[in-house]
């Protein structure tokens, strides 16, 4: 945190030191102050050793020097077994940089005071610049009491801070119990472990970060043979994006006339659209097309899918008309991302998919996201589902990316309803694909339901797919209340054809009633 003094101060920043771990520096804002210390709270499982490890074995591959002591009963050598499958374990490190020293038995003999003493003549005789020291909750039994345990923080915290030596104290408790430490460190990271459905999901929240802003809130991490890896939630990852300068905005066609036609030319560069479809629509296809459209121009692609792998699509192009997709493929300029169906993070999705268009640093990059139902099933909190999108459309419209997002909508239902009625609000374009039932078939009809920044044509057309290609027709005029999914035929003879306006039901016409003769009453004799 920098203190600001009155016209003219100048800034003085800590000094840090990083952690190495992914993204965990993002949310600190530059990693964990030099000489402080941070308590690192959770439940078993939830990676507090290998966070720990994994700090450790980046400080020392950066010139520091780590002490790590256990007050745990388990033996160094079973605890370093659990992690040598880990990608950032080096065992030449151990034990001249890295080293190890168990502080169980001089705490049950001689207390904390002992243990305080140890803790001093360890870190001195090895230089230490990092302190571990796992398991907390031990040594908190082991004391006499609260005061007695405090006065141990106290001491503790005056020796690293006058050695400058960051600390990191390993608990099991839970963030929600009051601690001592929890008021005696300068940082605590509250890791947690629970179950969404069948589903295991672990986080990591800052409770506390003096000396520096922080990311708050919860953030989902993972444990892979990389160690752990924290996912910021990318509604504050990229809150403040960085604008990227370009050339004027161009139109990007689907390389269909009468839909290019109907959007002027193509959609703006750098906007986002929306494909909405019931399953079947021909929506994965309408996108595959953008992508070859702009393939053929030379504008490189990316289809970032959930369902389908790279040969399947090929083959599905192929059986339509568009043959040439995989020339591109094979030349690089189109790029198919599939996800395996595991259970994905949300966040991390995003990740990969932004962080793989820096790594490409083109211009005029087009995108389809197939679909967002596959970025929905790995939400953990779907109330999140708004921000995310909006955050991640921004960020790609900053880049410079134009978009097309698929999502589904009910195949059987008599309007039409958005999976995520918002979805509007942080997207320029809306492009609708809706089944038509007429004379016992089924006919696709496309519409252009929303584009902002430009003009459109909203007529509904007749979209068909052939083996030939895709085509869409004139305005489909034989059916009324098409975006309800149940057409009527209309009229009959001549002229008696009547078209319902975009989006209303065809108000049914009153039939003419016929006139009922009466018969005149009989006479009355006189």
């Amino acid at each position: 945190m920098s203190s600001e003094g009155g016209a003219g101060a100048k800034k003085t920043l800590h000094p840090r030191l990083e952690t190495g771990v992914p993204r965990l520096d993002f949310i600190t804002k530059g990693g964990l102050i030099k000489g402080a210390s941070y308590a690192v709270l959770g439940p078993p499982g939830s990676g507090k050793t290998v966070l720990a490890h994994q700090i450790a074995f980046w400080h020392v591959k950066h010139g520091g020097k780590a002490l790590y002591v256990t007050l745990l009963t388990e033996s160094h050598a079973r605890m370093l077994a659990n992690l040598e499958g880990m990608s950032f374990f080096d065992a030449s490190v151990i034990p001249e940089k890295l080293h190890y020293i168990s502080g169980y038995r001089q705490l049950e003999s001689e207390g904390l005071k002992g243990l305080l003493e140890l803790v001093r003549r360890a870190a001195r005789q090895h230089q230490a610049t990092l302190l571990i020291l796992d398991g907390m909750d031990v040594a908190k039994d082991l004391a006499r009491g609260d005061l007695t345990y405090k006065r141990f923080l106290q001491e503790l915290q005056t020796f690293i801070g006058i050695l400058g030596c960051t600390t990191l104290l390993l608990s099991p408790h839970g963030p929600t119990e009051l601690l001592p430490e929890t008021t005696a460190v300068d940082g605590i990271f509250a890791l947690s472990l629970w179950l969404s459905g069948p589903r295991a999901v672990r986080e990591l929240v800052t409770l506390k970060f003096r000396g520096s802003d922080s990311l708050l809130g919860k953030h989902e991490l993972e444990i892979s043979d990389r160690g752990v890896i924290v996912h910021p939630r990318t509604e504050v990852q990229f809150a403040d994006p960085v604008e990227k300068v370009e050339e004027e905005r161009v139109r990007m066609g689907f390389g269909v006339p009468r839909l290019d036609e109907s959007l002027h030319g193509g959609l703006l560069s750098g906007s986002t659209t929306l494909l909405l479809g019931a399953p079947g629509t021909g929506k994965t296809l309408l996108g595959l097309r953008f992508l070859l459209e702009g393939a053929r121009q030379g504008q490189p692609g990316v289809y970032f899918g959930f369902y389908e792998t790279s040969q399947r699509l090929i083959e599905k192009a192929e059986g339509v008309g568009m043959g040439d997709l995989r020339k591109y493929v094979d030349a690089g300029l189109i790029e198919i991302q599939w996800q395996p169906p595991l259970e994905h993070n949300m966040d991390a999705l995003a990740e990969r998919l932004l962080e793989r268009i820096h790594e490409r640093n083109v211009k005029r990059l087009r995108l389809f996201v197939d679909s967002v139902a596959g970025f929905r099933s790995a939400a953990v909190y779907p109330e999140r589902m708004s921000r995310f999108f909006s955050a991640l459309s921004h960020q790609l419209r900053m880049l410079d990316v134009t978009t097309l997002y698929s999502d589904e909508t009910a195949l059987f239902s008599p309007g039409v309803e958005a999976p995520q009625p918002d979805a509007t609000a942080y997207v320029e374009n809306v492009i609708l694909l809706r089944y038509v039932e007429l004379r016992s078939q089924l006919y696709r009809l496309i519409s252009i339901m929303k584009m902002r920044e430009s003009q459109y044509d909203s007529g509904i057309r007749e979209f068909s797919i052939t083996d030939k290609g895709i085509t869409v027709a004139d305005t489909f005029e034989s059916a009324e209340a098409v975006l309800t999914g149940h057409a009527i035929m209309t009229g009959g003879g001549q002229g008696g054809r009547r078209k319902a306006p975009m989006g209303e039901e065809a108000k049914p016409r009153k039939r003419p009633q016929p006139k009922v003769r009466r018969k005149p009453a009989p006479r009355r004799r006189s």
